[in-house]
């Protein structure tokens, strides 16, 4: 069974499977050390952690493309791709498919915002009309060449229509071929509670840490019925906050030690990033 054809059994299983997003290679690889059974990529954090800026529309197809492409190379698990708008139209979408499925994704995720896109949970958003949205996910469905490759689609609508209008695009994303839902900021426990009962195929949960919408356990969104319980940045937060931490020892103390709890021991580092394999090879093709 290829990532491909595992992710759509573990999202088809609908028991809130908990996905942590990584936004390079090596966040990658700890979520992989730490058990998770996939890894999003995350375009809100590579905008964060590549640029400096916020997710408002600053990232491309080649930024994402390419740490896909990193990611793929350095974990095994199934990847599931934020594509933001898809860049465009829904040519752009076929191309952005075509690109991200090369790259190494499992999954790709496309929402209905216009261009350019903001976070789900800021303020401010507007979306495409209904038509253009389908039609885009139409374009990425028939571009696809593996057949198990996933397409996620998302609607913001709710922020901007209403809850109702929400659960209507969904259902017709549902129908031009999405093989995910996943509707962004509602913001009422009662609004979680309702989606699995109204709609068929299986969704994405997303818990924006600090969001708008209110924080479930994983546990209960799966007895609810969802399919992905995603934290999109909670390891960029969590090393933003290590970072702050070590630095002000650093600036402060002036200097740091690697049994002060602030920092992952250097043996560990190296772990992590597979020297002790690399150094196997070594020896292997050594003359």
């Amino acid at each position: 069974m290829n990532t491909k054809q595992q992710l759509k059994a573990l999202v088809n299983a609908r028991r809130g499977m908990l996905v942590p997003g990584a936004f390079n290679a090596l966040s990658a690889k700890v979520i992989e050390d730490l058990g998770f059974e996939a890894i999003y990529v995350t375009g809100a954090g590579v905008t964060n952690m590549w640029f400096g800026l916020p997710d408002q529309g600053f990232m491309g197809l080649h930024e994402i493309a390419e740490h896909t492409a990193r990611i793929r190379d350095a974990v095994s698990l199934p990847l599931i791709v934020d594509a933001d708008t898809g860049f465009g139209n829904a040519l752009n979408v076929r191309h952005t498919v075509r690109v991200l499925e090369r790259a190494g994704a499992d999954c790709i995720q496309f929402e209905d915002q216009v261009a350019p896109k903001r976070c789900g949970h800021f303020a401010g958003k507007e979306v495409i009309s209904t038509e253009e949205a389908v039609a885009k996910i139409k374009a990425a469905v028939d571009a696809r060449q593996d057949s198990n490759l996933l397409i996620l689609a998302r609607t913001d609508a709710c922020a901007v229509q209403g809850f109702e209008a929400a659960v209507e695009r969904a259902q017709k994303f549902s129908e031009a071929g999405a093989d995910i839902l996943f509707v962004e900021a509602v913001t009422t426990a009662e609004h979680i509670r309702t989606l699995p009962q109204r709609l068929e195929k299986p969704q994405l949960m997303n818990m924006v840490i600090g969001g708008k919408t209110p924080i479930v356990g994983a546990e209960e969104l799966a007895q609810m019925g969802y399919g992905i319980v995603l934290y999109a940045n909670a390891a960029l937060q969590g090393a933003v906050m290590g970072m702050q931490k070590a630095l002000t020892v650093l600036r402060d103390e002036r200097s740091v030690r690697e049994d002060s709890g602030l920092v992952a021991p250097f043996a560990e580092r190296q772990r992590l990033v597979g020297k002790p394999a690399l150094d196997a090879l070594e020896k292997r093709y050594a003359v």
